[in-house]
């Protein structure tokens, strides 16, 4: 079974994870003219006062770091646009400490790591940082929650939007749920998705079919592969490289098939 084509332009990107900082540092070593460089444990979020920025887990720093990038990639006021926030786990380091410390010492939860718990922590954080009023959601199905996030951002372009903000992103894994679900290191990447042409930019043609699709083996999905977010990554190496199509992993014995158009 196969379901009509979705379609979008490709307005901006934005990428970061240790060693590529950036999406011009990412696509440069995709491309295999640039080699990583020296970064920070986590970015330091723009958008966020002194004590937001402190208080703020890794996976806010780093989808706050990429959504923004995105936005001013495409020349787009952040304020402006719905988003879409999509995460496997959310934060599992944080998860970890919530259940050790409801096991151990309950009346010991710190308000600050409850306030983070939530999924949609990093959405909120994005409204409040960014002055968005627009709507915000908040995304996970596991390995196929990047393809699921971009179901949903190109659904609210069918619908009437005019761009939709589109973020990934997930951390480190810690604890028992790290071996039951493991993820390393910090990845994230977002993408705004306009709903008119644009001379210059590229266009995407989705369609989800059943199938099953190949893990990444580009550079980006080696670079990245422990990652719980990494499956996105098909689709970053595709645009590095320039390839005309890839297969991003939608779950349950289906898969999005992605058409780029220069």
């Amino acid at each position: 079974m196969s379901t009509p084509m979705l379609t979008a332009t490709l307005e901006g990107i934005g990428f970061w994870t240790a060693g590529l900082p950036s999406w011009a540092a990412a696509r440069a070593f995709a491309a295999g003219s640039g080699g990583t460089v020296d970064t920070p444990a986590r970015p330091a979020s723009q958008l966020l006062a002194p004590n937001e920025r402190r208080r703020a887990p890794d996976t806010v720093a780093v989808s706050l770091e990429v959504a923004l990038a995105a936005c001013q990639d495409a020349g787009r006021d952040p304020a402006t646009l719905p988003s879409v926030f999509t995460s496997t786990h959310g934060d599992l380091a944080i998860t970890d400490y919530m259940c050790t410390t409801l096991a151990s010492d309950p009346l010991a939860i710190s308000p600050t790591k409850f306030h983070n718990s939530v999924h949609n922590a990093a959405a909120g954080y994005w409204t409040i940082g960014a002055g968005a009023t627009a709507a915000a959601t908040a995304i996970s199905a596991h390995r196929a929650s990047f393809a699921q996030g971009l179901l949903e951002a190109l659904s609210q372009l069918a619908a009437g939007e005019a761009a939709v903000l589109l973020a990934g992103y997930d951390s480190r894994s810690t604890g028992p749920l790290g071996r039951v679900s493991h993820s390393e290191g910090l990845l994230g990447g977002a993408l705004v998705l306009g709903a008119a042409a644009q001379p210059g930019k590229p266009r995407l043609r989705v369609r989800l079919a059943d199938g099953d699709a190949a893990a990444g083996n580009g550079a980006l999905a080696r670079h990245a592969a422990g990652n719980a977010m990494a499956p996105m990554l098909v689709l970053f190496d595709a645009l590095a490289a320039g390839a005309a199509s890839c297969t991003l992993d939608a779950g349950d014995g289906r898969c999005l098939h992605v058409e780029l158009q220069a």
